[in-house]
């Protein structure tokens, strides 16, 4: 019988790392023939490249080079781009992960050639309801065949929604990813760069574009980040995304980051060690609060809402506006309490495995 193919598209960072698990364990155990297409959506070596070198990923079998662009462009040069390149290989499947401008473009792209599309972490509501990545997410869903969701609350927004058939609660590949990698997490040389000491310090990123795109807000937040290191004595350690450089640059705000400690994009271990010794997070990445909790360090989320609704029901999250006084009045609330979020949440680091085991069953049961 001839080898089923699998195209996986990635292109942002969540997704390289959800992708170094699921296609190492499909190409070591030779279960298909894994193809590998990176959209070129985060360009930057910083924010790509160094995590294909640090969680040992294959180097993408294609790349499309989309790079930065309007929704619509970007969307629209990889679903062109992706549809060509599915139209060659002719897979049998195709993997997304997420909820970018790529997730939805390969999604597109598989259903209108009736390809049969995969979902790595399917099932995640949060509003408002007009965030790109909220369309994106909920778009795919309704294409998909296989849903993979990281948590019961997830498969719960599903039925919600009347989709039930191909629902596997699998749990959370960047929890796998994160106890694989911990022991690399060595926190001398990141730390010491930076002249911080563990605990000393609380570590902040912010990139969504409702957060950056218009001065306002972004000056608010790095208002709050200056206002939260001065009340709690602790530096903040800022790795800038180069959107909010940009934007930073464009609003002239460059004097609001004389006090923090602002650092390149960093790779995942260089990020994962920050995180380990970091004091708390502040965050409006979904990704990094998620990872906060497998460090066991609580977040600040300068969101509306989060797709980790599990986090702030517990109490172990908090959702924020992007004002400085609230932001320093959550922060030193939540600093004075004690809490604890449920074990297993997001599985207990076997989600790639299952998902691998799943697509597997699928592919063998479909004709060619």
């Amino acid at each position: 019988m001839q080898q089923r193919t699998v195209v996986s598209l990635v292109g942002a960072r969540p997704q390289f790392i959800k992708e170094a698990l699921i296609g190492k364990l499909a190409r070591e155990r030779h279960i298909w023939r894994h193809v590998l297409v990176h959209s070129g959506q985060h360009y930057d070596a910083n924010m790509s490249d160094v995590f294909f070198r640090q969680l040992g990923i294959a180097s993408p079998d294609y790349q499309l080079g989309v790079g930065s662009a309007s929704h619509g462009k970007q969307t629209g040069d990889v679903l062109v781009r992706f549809e060509e390149l599915l139209v060659a290989e002719r897979p049998d499947l195709v993997l997304v992960y997420g909820d970018t401008n790529t997730t939805l473009a390969g999604a597109l792209a598989a259903a209108k050639l009736r390809i049969p599309l995969a979902h790595v972490e399917a099932g995640i509501r949060q509003a408002p309801k007009d965030m790109p990545e909220e369309i994106n997410r909920v778009l795919t869903d309704h294409v998909s065949q296989l849903l993979f969701c990281c948590s019961d609350a997830a498969a719960t927004n599903l039925r919600e929604e009347n989709i039930r058939e191909g629902v596997h609660v699998v749990g959370d590949v960047m929890f796998d990813v994160f106890k694989v990698m911990k022991p690399l997490f060595d926190r001398g040389d990141i730390l010491n760069k930076n002249g911080l000491v563990p605990g000393g310090f609380f570590l902040a990123t912010v990139h969504r574009d409702f957060n950056v795109d218009h001065k306002e807000p972004l000056e608010e937040i790095l208002s709050g980040l200056r206002r939260i290191a001065r009340r709690t004595s602790l530096r903040c350690v800022l790795p800038l995304h180069p959107r909010t450089a940009r934007k930073i640059e464009e609003f002239s705000l460059q004097p609001l980051l004389e006090s923090l400690c602002v650092t390149e994009p960093l790779g995942y271990v260089e990020l994962m060690s920050l995180l380990l010794h970091a004091a708390f997070v502040v965050t409006d990445s979904g990704g990094l609060q998620k990872e906060a909790w497998f460090a066991g360090r609580r977040s600040l989320v300068l969101m509306p809402d989060t797709g980790w609704r599990e986090l702030i029901s517990c109490g172990w999250n908090v959702l924020c506006a992007p004002a400085q006084e609230e932001m320093e009045r959550r922060v030193l609330d939540f600093l004075s309490e004690r809490v604890s979020c449920p074990e297993g949440v997001y599985g207990y680091g076997d989600a790639a495995e299952k998902i691998v085991v799943a697509i597997k069953k699928f592919l063998t049961s479909v004709s060619r």
